[in-house]
């Protein structure tokens, strides 16, 4: 099996190299790209998750609805299809991205770091089934934004979230976000333009 590698950085989002992802988290975690998903259903609502006890980084904690790192040379959007796939079961009509250059460090209870350049997209899904990988996520719910913003003040919601929902809370209806450009992404990532995913990846 083929050991699963993430994209280091340099302070401008410029790719460097890359590393093991296991081993490369720790308390002192390089910083790498990565990519929060927001999964919004036909009625508006957004799912949400809790990850799962054994997770090494922030296990347990309730987030938004799918996190992943795009592989050495992958886009994107084919990373957000591949990730949902694997996590959730969900295939994907449309990825868009939202926040391109959202960027955070956070350091867990047992003082691993993570430290990240994680792009926001939102994620559309084809319908509401989801099938849950238990050794990534625990729970997952669909809610609506005014539930969303509640989960902010809950103590075990991840940091990230709670970060992005200081940026995602100003744009109103999640179906209504507009899309950033192209342009503004970070240079180790390259986006094909939003459209629908007529093969999605099967992870």
């Amino acid at each position: 099996m083929n050991e699963e590698r993430v994209v280091l950085l340099d302070p401008e989002g410029h790719a460097i190299g890359s590393a093991a992802k296991l081993s490369a988290h720790h308390a002192d975690t390089p910083y790498h790209l990565a990519f929060s998903s927001y999964i919004v259903n036909a009625a508006g609502q957004v799912l949400i998750t809790r990850r799962a006890a054994g997770k090494k980084t922030f296990p347990g904690v309730l987030t938004n609805s799918c996190c992943g790192h795009p592989a050495p040379g992958e886009g994107l959007e084919e990373a957000v299809v591949r990730r949902v796939r694997t996590e959730l079961g969900i295939t994907l009509r449309e990825v868009t991205v939202i926040l391109p250059r959202f960027s955070y460090r956070a350091v867990a209870d047992d003082g691993t770091v993570e430290h990240e350049l994680c792009p926001v997209v939102r994620a559309t899904a084809s319908g509401d089934d989801f099938s849950l990988n238990a050794d990534e996520v625990s729970m997952a719910a669909w809610l609506s934004w005014d539930e969303c913003r509640k989960l902010v003040g809950h103590s075990d919601s991840s940091p990230w979230f709670r970060l992005q929902m200081e940026q995602l809370e100003c744009l109103g209806d999640p179906s209504r976000w507009p899309e950033a450009p192209e342009s503004s992404l970070p240079p180790a990532l390259t986006r094909q333009s939003a459209r629908p995913l007529e093969h999605p990846l099967t992870g």
